[in-house]
Formats: structure tokens, sequence, C-alpha cells
């Protein structure tokens, strides 16, 4: 039975940085060559990154796109890759316009090329409006056995290009991927493959991105999928990983006799024609122990941040630290992304701080070891205070304000990014003072719900109580009653519906789009359903004006739900 030795290149690229990206491929198939592999396979448009998003419509930035690709099949046979065929996603303009592309590099020359079929328009894609569908297959025979390819959305679509592949006839699938991470959606993979793989007749090797980009971060979970729909080898979730996996394969599957697929023109490209000699199998990892949900989105949210800062060059972040449990566990979240020494807490204590907000600030910073210190805000807050007379809400957030024009000045200051603290909850239902807490580089925690966020808390200090650390997060944050601590003993639960009732009902608003109703029928009180949604709607604008965030879950604020600022539509209203 023929043999391959297939090398999954799940690797972090920077939308734009061809020379850097072209580089790490170079890197990671000199590795693959190493492991003795066959074949090495990247992510979807890996040498420019992923979403390239308005950059695609830009000829200057597809015409460099294809020169890179020109010079790292060069750099490839340069580096002793020339006789290992290299998967590598990239970013084509033709006289059609832009195309999301993947190409296959041997032997110093691109030897066959192929465009991405299904172009998602739904959730964070546009893929619509940047790219033209490919119509074309390119079968192309390594070491005897023919390879196909599908992209990305290719294979989350039934028919198409898969179907066309089993048509055709092929030993084995190969899928790039840049698939964004939402909560769970390593669960839908496997099945899904799974699936594609049964279609095609062929194992499937899905490879998968990792690393943040903007607020999309990627998770990897690259796999390979017998045709029968055995999991053979799944690479660990958000980290760089090279997986090397020998595989036996039938061979002869190409249908000679096939009729021409009257949708896509299948055209096949020879690399090399004789088969590997047999060979002892030495590469069959287990599958990568799969994380728990908390781990999971954990590791997702210090992605997203840790890549954010990285990528945008900046070397530190600077935060308020309230005492809270949304601050503390930001604060966790940087020093498990950045270390310590690059994260900066600030206590701006005003007024009506507690002694306590004051003093669990003080321990968080004990136990995570971050650079601390205190400016106090009271007496800029008397100036603005008593210049404009203010009172009530306006003088409530002038605190706010104060504290975010301190942390702006430390930014400009210290070059430090400034990270916003609010959660999903608080956002969704406006409970944040633009221009005040809302100021800042990035939203660590922008997507997480308020119940979540104290569920990661208390994950997070497990895991350090199971290796013998210091957990980082003040046991008073987390219990205590949360409270923006703007007037004398003000609590969230004077303005809010309790946490776990208000997500309830987020999520079903937000995440499900469900109708008033629909919010009835489920189980919500109309008292409950008139108060949230008035919160949520009127919010609008504020959020538009909120920094980027790691997203988590299937419907983030931004580029999942965009709805018009000037609304004058109210669910319940007819």
């Amino acid at each position: 039975m023929p043999q391959l030795r297939i090398a999954l290149a799940q690797v972090n690229p920077t939308v734009g940085d061809l020379g850097g990206n072209a580089a790490g491929v170079v890197s990671w198939a000199r590795r693959a060559a190493e492991a003795g592999a066959h074949l090495v396979v990247f992510p979807e448009m890996v040498l420019t990154g992923y979403p390239v998003e308005d950059l695609a419509l830009r000829r200057s930035f597809g015409a460099a796109a294809k020169d890179a690709l020109t010079r790292l099949a060069a750099e490839l046979a340069d580096a002793g890759c020339a006789d290992l065929p290299a998967y590598v996603g990239y970013l084509d303009h033709d006289a059609e316009g832009p195309r999301n592309a993947a190409a296959v590099l041997h032997d110093g020359r691109v030897v066959a090329h192929q465009f991405k079929h299904h172009l998602p328009n739904y959730g964070v894609f546009d893929e619509r409006r940047y790219f033209k569908p490919g119509q074309s297959l390119d079968i192309v025979r390594v070491r005897g056995l023919e390879v196909g390819m599908v992209i990305c959305e290719d294979i989350w679509q039934e028919g198409g290009p898969i179907a066309a592949l089993g048509r055709a006839g092929v030993d084995l699938v190969v899928s790039p991927n840049a698939s964004p991470y939402e909560r769970k959606k390593d669960d839908a993979r496997l099945p899904l493959v799974a699936r594609r793989a049964a279609e095609a007749g062929a194992p499937l090797v899905y490879v998968n991105q990792v690393g943040g980009q903007d607020d999309l971060v990627f998770d990897g979970d690259s796999m390979v999928v017998a045709a029968d729909g055995t999991l053979l080898a799944r690479a660990p979730q958000f980290v760089e990983h090279l997986m090397v996996v020998d595989l036996d394969l039938p061979g002869g599957a190409a249908k000679t006799d096939a009729r021409a697929d009257d949708e896509f023109a299948v055209r096949r490209v020879t690399v090399s024609a004789a088969p590997v000699p047999a060979y002892e199998p030495q590469h069959n990892p287990a599958p990568a122990e799969a994380l728990s949900e908390e781990a999971e989105v954990w590791a997702a949210l210090v992605t997203g941040l840790r890549d954010y800062v990285r990528k945008n060059g900046f070397r530190s972040v600077v935060l308020g630290l309230s005492g809270g449990i949304d601050s503390a566990v930001v604060a966790a979240l940087s020093v498990d992304a950045l270390g310590a020494d690059a994260v900066h807490g600030v206590s701006m204590p005003s007024g009506y701080s507690s002694e306590h907000s004051r003093s669990d600030a003080k321990d968080l910073a004990d136990r995570t070891g971050v650079h601390y210190s205190v400016q106090p805000i009271a007496r800029m807050v008397d100036v603005f205070v008593d210049q404009l007379a203010l009172t009530g809400l306006a003088e409530e957030n002038v605190q706010a304000r104060c504290r975010g024009v301190t942390l702006m000045g430390l930014s400009n200051q210290h070059g430090h990014l400034v990270l916003a603290t609010g959660n999903k909850t608080e956002l969704a239902v406006g409970y944040s003072t633009i221009y005040g807490d809302a100021v800042g580089g990035f939203a660590p925690i922008k997507d997480v719900p308020k119940t979540l966020v104290w569920e990661l808390a208390r994950w997070r200090n497990a895991e350090a109580d199971k290796l013998g650390e210091v957990p980082p997060i003040p046991e008073n944050s987390i219990s205590k009653e949360p409270s923006a601590e703007l007037r004398p003993g003000q609590l969230d639960s004077d303005s809010l519906p309790d946490y776990a009732l208000l997500d309830a009902v987020l999520d079903d608003y937000v995440e499900g789009d469900r109708g008033y109703q629909d919010l009835l029928d489920a189980g919500f009180t109309a008292e409950v359903v008139d108060r949230v949604l008035r919160l949520v709607d009127r919010a609008e604008y504020k959020r538009r004006q909120y920094p980027p965030g790691t997203k988590i879950s299937f419907r983030a604020f931004g580029r999942d739900r965009r709805l018009p600022i000037t609304n004058a539509w109210r669910e319940g209203t007819r």
C-alpha cells in the first residue's frame, strides 16, 4: 500500500508582513523536510495573513503578494526544500479581480494553484466583497498519489469541490484554513471534516491558522481524518505546531474514465510519479488532549491579547486596577500573555472609593508581580465638579473620565497600550462611561459575559493551586458584590438585574437574535425584557466607539452584529 508522510504547519502569520510570513514558511518547511515529510501544508493565505480585508482591493498589495510567492518558491529551493511540495495560501489578482488562492511550490517554481470556490459572507466574513470565486481544481500527483485541495469554506459546504474531487478520484485531500475561534467550535470541526472525507472518499488533512489578528483569534486545531471518519491525528490549540503524520493510502484513485465535471474544470499536474519506497512509520502522534471550556477560552483571550500587543509594536500595557473582578481578570490575562514586567496597574481612588477596593487592587499587584502605582483622582474631579457645577450622573461620569485621562496620559508618556476592562454584559447594556472606563486600545474581555468572567477567575485560581502557585486573583475581588463606586454605597444591582438573569436574556437577544415575544415565551417577565432591551438598544453608539477585543462567541459586538445607531425600531412595538 502506498505511503506518504504529511506535515501540517500550524503557524501564526501577520497580515501584510509578506517578508516575515515568507521567512516563517521557509523555516517551518525546513523542519518538515528534516522530519522526512513528502508534503507540507500551510494555512489559508499564510503568505499575506488573514483576513486582509480591503488590502485585497489594493492592486499594489496583490502584485506584491504574487511577487512574494514567486520569490518564496525560489527561497524554499535554496533552503534545501526543492523536493518538498509546499501548499501555501496567498492573495492572487488576475483579470477578474482578487482571489483567495493556494499554490503548490516545488523545485523553485509555482507548479499549481487553485482559487477558493465558496466565499463566506456571514458573521465576521465579507469575502464576497473582496474575492472572485474559483471554478477549477488542480489535482497534483505527489509520489504517485493524487492529491486534491479545498480551501476553508469549501469544506463547510456539502457538495461543490469536495464532491467533484470524489468524482474525479483522489487519494488525499488537503484543506488550508483560516477558521476563527469561537466557543465549542472545535467540537463541530471533527464531524464536519469526517463528513467531507467520506464525501471525497479519501483522507482529509485540515490545517488551520493559529494566533490573533485584531478582534479575531485562530486556535489551530489542525487534524487528519481517514475516509471512514476515524481521527488519525489532531494538533494542540493556540500554539504554533508542526504535526507530522505517516499515512497508508490505497493509491490508484484517479478515475481516468470519469466524465468532465459540469461545474469544475479539473486539471492534473504531476510533481513526482514514483511512489515512496516502503518504510516503517515513525510519525503517528496521538490526538492532542482537548482543553476544558474554561482553559480553551482563557487560551483564546491570552493569545488574542498577546498578538494584538506584539504585532502592533507595543512592549507594555497599562490598566486601571479597581479591586473588582473585571480588572483583576484582565490583569491576570495580561500577565499570562506578556509577563508581569510588561504590565502596569494603576489604582485611581476617588472620594467614593472604598478601602477594600484599594486593598484588593494592591493584593492583586502583589500576587501577580505587576508594576503598581496609585494615582488619586479626587482633586482632578473636584476641579471639574466645582467649575462646571456638576451633580448626579454628570459628577459620576467625570470620575470615570478623569481615570481615562490619567491612563491615556501614562500611555502617551511611557508608550503603554491602554487596556479597557469592560465585559460583554456591561457593553451590552451601556454600563460604562464613554471617554472614561471605555478608553483604551484593546479590550481583552469585551466578548466575555459577566458570569463567565467569574467562572474564569475561579478556574484560573484553581489552576494556580494545582501547580502550587499563588492564585492571581484575590478572593475578595471574586466574592464581593460588584460596584462602580461612583457614589456612596453604589452597587451594580441598583440599576441592573441580577447578572445571571441579565446574561440569560442577553444570550437570547444578542447571540440568538430572538425577538420580544420569543423572550417572553422563553419565560422572562415583560418587566425584565422591556428593561434589558431598552438598555441594549440605546447603547449602540457606545459600542461603536469601544476598543476592539478578542471574539470568543458566536456573535460578538462589532463585525458579527451590525445595527444602525440611529434606529427608531424597538422590540415589542408594532
